[in-house]
């Protein structure tokens, strides 16, 4: 197995984009991307569809011809890099031949590499040694995946690529299916994900950069990505009468910025969660507010606040 220290190029980025852009026509599906990846970094790509993720990951590997702009990975054009066995991807629009089974497709692109993983290996990686001898048209679609990640990781690559792995997966297949990409990872690889589960970015991600109209509207750590949503929520179940007065109380509290009051379930959205809690209960007797949570800002929220405003601009001419 080689060790990510010792590489060709590891001072290089793993993956540098530059400029990038992609035109179909008056379509522009990628609108002047920069992004710059580290060796050994776990980076999420988010974005509604239609953002432009499966696009710039196509034009990263070299399989599409950017309009303007450039890619490399470790410092090279990425024929170099793949043809060097340093690169895996695992796509949407990859097949495999139906009449092969699970090994045998496996050994057929381990044979296209220099140093590949032995079949053995790469099976148990991707936890496909029990449907080793199935044959690829009797798979199942989350069998299928798991498939298809054990071609990807055969060459033993130092960058991976994955757009959607865990589409039609259920939930247990993909509990398994991030458990051997956690192997995959602490041994220093770098992996680009292009997920819809914004769960396995906020879990599994060192960083995600969050794509909208072909454009990076965010990049940062989990954290920092959901700390653009000011503020927090606080939520409480109230014994106190519904009326609007209490409404206009509520939503005058010091730093609130929405109110809403649902049966006797009060949710209050703050710029000063402390400030708020303390007029709050210095208000209502302690027996007026039970069920007291004070809760950051989730991903979804982040998600949908950095998408919607980057919508509204118009990004697409």
């Amino acid at each position: 197995m080689r060790g990510s220290g010792t590489l060709r190029g590891v001072n290089e980025p793993a993956i540098r984009l530059t400029g990038l852009r992609k035109s179909f026509g008056a379509l522009t599906a990628v609108d002047g991307v920069d992004l710059s990846i580290r060796p050994g970094e776990v980076v999420a790509l988010l974005g509604p569809n239609g953002a432009g993720k499966s696009t710039t990951i196509d034009l990263a590997l070299g399989l599409a011809r950017p309009t303007a702009g450039s890619a490399e990975l470790f410092g090279a054009a990425p024929r170099v890099a793949i043809r060097e066995g340093r690169v895996g991807a695992m796509l949407q629009g990859g097949a495999l031949l139906p009449t092969l089974t699970v090994a045998e497709s496996v050994a057929l692109v381990a044979a296209a590499h220099r140093n590949p993983l032995t079949v053995t290996e790469a099976l148990e990686r991707a936890r496909c040694t029990e449907i080793a001898r199935q044959r690829v048209s009797k798979l199942s679609g989350g069998q299928l995946q798991r498939a298809r990640f054990a071609v990807a990781v055969v060459s033993d690559p130092d960058l991976l690529f994955l757009d959607e792995p865990t589409a039609a997966m259920d939930v247990e297949a993909r509990r398994t299916f991030w458990r051997s990409m956690r192997e995959f990872t602490e041994a220093g690889r770098t992996v680009v994900f292009a997920t819809h589960y914004l769960d396995e970015a906020d879990e599994h991600a060192d960083r995600i950069v969050m794509m909208a109209r072909g454009r990076i509207v965010a990049d940062g750590t989990p954290a920092e990505v959901k700390a653009v949503v000011s503020g927090r929520r606080i939520r409480a179940t109230a014994r106190f009468a519904a009326t609007p007065e209490s409404q206009a109380a509520l939503a005058a509290l010091p730093g609130v910025r929405t109110a809403d009051r649902r049966g006797d379930r009060v949710t209050l959205v703050s710029d000063d969660s402390d400030a708020t809690l303390r007029a709050l209960l210095a208000e209502h007797d302690i027996h007026d507010l039970h069920d007291i949570e004070v809760t950051v800002h989730t991903m979804d929220e982040a998600f949908l606040a950095l998408t919607e405003t980057r919508a509204t601009e118009g990004a697409l001419s």
